[in-house]
């Protein structure tokens, strides 16, 4: 016989004793049709995945392609321009070398004619080399033999006091520039004689600070690029130098005269110092490889078709499979499972006759009666007790016509032993599946077991209060709906009386006495709410201070049903007013603990910074020594006296910064967390450090990452924390007597991403020394525990205090070079908000200092 499902399992809008996602509760609402429907959608994500997996391939190997081409063309400029450049500077200091012996007439025409063909017999890429007079005239000219053929010989220039040569535009521009700036300067390019594409520079003679002419250099731009561009380079990439006007004046490929080169698809420009003539080195690079994408793309459009086809086949096959199940299951399932799941109540089922036609194993169970006794019986029953049959009778014919209380009938059941017990009954219609009544269903439930516990629970609940009346903890709950005071132990009356005003003080702003009085004792403000979720969370502990008490409770929160079912809230208060002092005073320790760790350190580097303010005082005694003597003898100029009061000024500023950073550094200041900068922590601690570190002969070098999120730090302890790490690392340098190769400290800060921290900015500090050993990497942050012969022991256990104070950790670790120790690495982390994509930027910033 098919009969209805009444058990609440199969119920999808019945409460669950276990909470599930709403999708899964979603998906079991929706009927088998439906979700067949919804299961097609499969193929169509599938596609969808195929289309988004092409494009990303796509997009990603093409600008990985060109990312990579761009970078090779970058690097080769770079790489041209270099090398362009020191020669450029190279030539330049001897030229102001020449100008200096010429200006101070240690060398006469004939002498720097020697100098002169000495100077591009070495250089091929200078064309001629000319002395000029004030007036522009030539005084001395060196051609190159390096260039027969593009240059047409001047004729030998005129002896000092003849005319000169009418100047070109560009050439008189450099040499007026030369003589207003009195400085080195350099043309732009222009075409000499033989179409040969040559600029000059312009060095002047300055002779006791009066003009006295230039030494011109003038060069060939195609020698520049033949001669000190890398064979390696030009092969990979095509090289040009192209003036402000995008004319290519010298290439590394061969072009048709008086043409552009047609424009790569990578192409880079880097000017070319120290000219800044407007001459540009261009690297210009091709895309190569096009084949590798497509090949790519098809072997993954083949591979995501397959699967495509795979999936459609296998939802296909689930749709079939499932169809053919789905009605033979269905019937049986929602009757079977609700019966055999509820095995603490009995259930009996009766078709409209009152025959019986199901009962469940409870049911057995409690009676005594095995299910072959039961089913099929009509009245009376085998557990109905002989002198209540007609009673029993009764209430069955009420049940069957419909007439049963909803509340239950509670009714004396007789076992198969003879013994009787209470239960209570409750009768509902049996409903099938086409929603026809095919009978009655009754669900029995043994009270006599219930009366048994509730007298046991009326004596427990009295041992228990008499717990809590003992507990030093003030103890109370309070109903929710009507704000009044359901139980309170003596440590509760003793603090705040009997009165609720105590637990709305303890329980702060989770419950509105006052609304609640407010409002209608009839109406539940809590109402719809899952109270079985209410009562099964947890308590969450806080502090919170009670000022007229002047104490401080730990106070513990959690709601319950009280036993007449009402929604009630239970606080634990403990007085934790001793413990906040203990740790007030704790506070205060390690605040003093901090200062005088950067006492000690300052006493520690006192020798260098001794050293350091020297130098400064030193040079301020020598300007003033040296000025008082001019002035007396009447033989310095105004702007000689400012320059030297100028360098003075500077010097008492160097002084006096060091001063202010010392002073900021030892001040006793409370700890205050404000937004900084990564780089400006480090440069401050770089800037303390690196006198100890002159004094150690050690070398550091720092990079920090661009475009790092602010910190929520003190920027001082944090300062504090770095400094210990750098001075212990140089000592560890200085006291392994390392050569000056190793003598170096490597200081990094990067964005990390790790799963137990998240986002964080990692600062770490690598030395070459011996490293640490093993049993004093056990107690390296004990309070104390020093292996220095003069150390506190305190450096170390307090950044360690500081960076945990932070939400951060530190940690140290041996760096190994085979099986020998190479060094170590002291390391700790603060946590940040980083982007999603966020991670360690190539673009770093690179300080190195001594």
């Amino acid at each position: 016989m098919s009969t209805p499902v009444t058990d609440s399992t199969l119920d999808p809008l019945a409460p669950s004793p276990h909470p599930r996602h709403p999708l899964w509760v979603w998906w079991k609402r929706l009927s088998p049709a439906r979700q067949d429907r919804f299961a097609t959608l499969g193929p169509l994500l599938s596609v969808l995945l195929f289309l988004a997996a092409i494009i990303t391939a796509f997009w990603y190997l093409r600008n990985e392609e060109f990312d990579r081409e761009q970078e090779s063309v970058k690097r080769d400029t770079e790489i041209a321009q270099q090398q362009i450049r020191l020669r450029l500077i190279e030539n330049q200091e001897q030229l102001v070398r020449m100008a200096r012996e010429i200006a101070t007439r240690a060398i006469d025409l004939e002498d720097f004619m020697g100098q002169a063909v000495s100077f591009a017999r070495e250089r091929p890429e200078v064309v001629s080399l000319s002395w000029l007079g004030a007036d522009q005239g030539v005084k001395a000219r060196h051609l190159s033999p390096n260039h027969p053929g593009d240059l047409v010989r001047w004729p030998e220039p005129p002896v000092a006091g003849g005319s000169a040569p009418a100047p070109r535009s560009e050439p008189a521009w450099a040499f007026a520039a030369a003589r207003d700036l009195r400085q080195p300067v350099y043309s732009r390019p222009y075409e000499s004689h033989g179409s040969l594409m040559v600029f000059q520079v312009d060095v002047p003679l300055l002779d006791r600070s009066a003009f006295a002419g230039t030494l011109v250099a003038e060069y060939s731009i195609e020698s520049l690029l033949r001669y000190f561009v890398p064979a390696e380079v030009t092969r990979r990439h095509a090289i040009s130098l192209v003036d402000s006007d995008e004319r290519v004046l010298a290439s590394s490929v061969s072009r048709e005269p008086a043409s552009t080169m047609r424009r790569g698809a990578f192409v880079q420009d880097v000017a070319l110092a120290p000219s800044g003539n407007g001459l540009v080195v261009r690297g210009q690079g091709w895309r190569t490889s096009i084949g590798l994408i497509g090949n790519t793309l098809f072997w993954m459009v083949v591979a995501l078709s397959a699967l495509t086809v795979w999936m459609l086949l296998g939802t296909w096959r689930h749709v079939r499979r499932r169809s053919q199940m789905q009605s033979a299951l269905v019937s049986e399932t929602n009757f079977r499972r609700a019966m055999e799941n509820s095995m603490l109540t009995g259930m009996r089922a009766m078709d409209i006759e009152g025959r019986i036609s199901y009962v469940n194993p409870a049911f057995c169970a409690m009676t005594g009666f095995v299910e072959g006794e039961l089913i099929g019986r009509l009245p009376p029953f085998p557990h109905w007790p002989p002198d209540r049959m007609e009673e029993n009778n009764r209430l069955l014919q009420q049940e069957l016509q419909g007439r049963s209380p909803a509340g239950g009938i509670e009714v004396k059941v007789m076992r198969k032993d003879g013994t009787l017990f209470d239960s209570r009954m409750y009768v509902s219609p049996l409903i099938d599946a086409k929603g026809h009544q095919t009978g009655w269903m009754t669900s029995m439930t043994n009270i006599t077991e219930a009366k048994r516990i509730r007298d046991q629970l009326s004596a427990s609940h009295e041992r228990f209060t008499t717990v809590l009346e003992g507990l030093e903890a003030a103890v109370s709950v309070l109903s929710v709906a009507q704000g009044e005071l359901l139980f309170a132990n003596r440590s509760y009356r003793l603090w705040f009386g009997a009165d609720s005003r105590g637990h709305a003080l303890l329980a702060g702003s989770d419950i509105d006495l006052a609304a609640l009085r407010e409002a209608d004792d009839s109406v539940d403000s809590f109402g719809g709410l899952p109270a079985q979720e209410l009562t099964e969370a947890t308590g969450d502990a806080r502090e919170v201070f009670i000022e007229p008490l002047q104490k401080w409770f730990d106070v513990r929160a959690r709601y319950l049903q009280w036993t007449d079912g009402r929604l009630a809230q239970m606080l634990i208060a403990t007085d934790i007013t001793e413990r906040r002092h203990a740790e007030e005073q704790a506070s205060r320790q390690a605040e003093k603990a901090q200062v005088t760790s950067r006492l000690v350190t300052m006493g520690e580097m006192a020798s260098s910074v001794a050293h350091e303010l020297n130098q400064p005082l030193t040079a301020i005694t020598n300007y003033c020594n040296g000025m008082v003597s001019r002035v007396r003898a009447d033989a310095i100029e105004k702007a000689d006296l400012i320059a030297a009061l100028e360098k003075t000024a500077r010097q008492a500023q160097r002084a006096g910064q060091i001063i202010h950073r010392i002073r900021a550094f030892v001040k006793r200041s409370e700890p205050q967390r404000q937004a900084a900068k990564a780089r400006d922590i480090v440069e401050a601690a770089v800037d303390l450090a690196g006198i100890e570190l002159r004094r150690r002969n050690v070398h550091i070098r720092t990079y920090v990452a661009q475009r790092l999120p602010e910190l929520r730090v003190d920027p001082i302890l944090i300062e504090q924390v770095l400094l210990n790490l750098l001075k212990n690392a140089a000592e560890a340098i200085d006291n392994a007597h390392l050569p000056q190769a190793r003598r170096h400290i490597e200081l990094r800060v990067v964005p990390r991403h790790k799963a137990e921290e998240g986002g964080v900015i990692e600062f770490s500090v690598t030395d070459n020394g011996p490293g640490v050993k093993d049993e004093v990497m056990a107690r390296l942050y004990e309070a104390f525990f020093s292996t220095k012969p003069d150390g506190l022991g305190i450096g170390l256990s307090l950044c360690r205090s500081i960076i945990e104070s932070h939400r951060g950790r530190i940690r140290a670790e041996n760096l190994y070079n085979g099986m020998s120790v190479s060094g170590c690495r002291f390391a700790f982390t603060l946590p940040v908000e980083l982007p999603a994509t966020a991670t360690e930027s190539p673009s770093t910033s690179l300080i190195e200092s001594a």
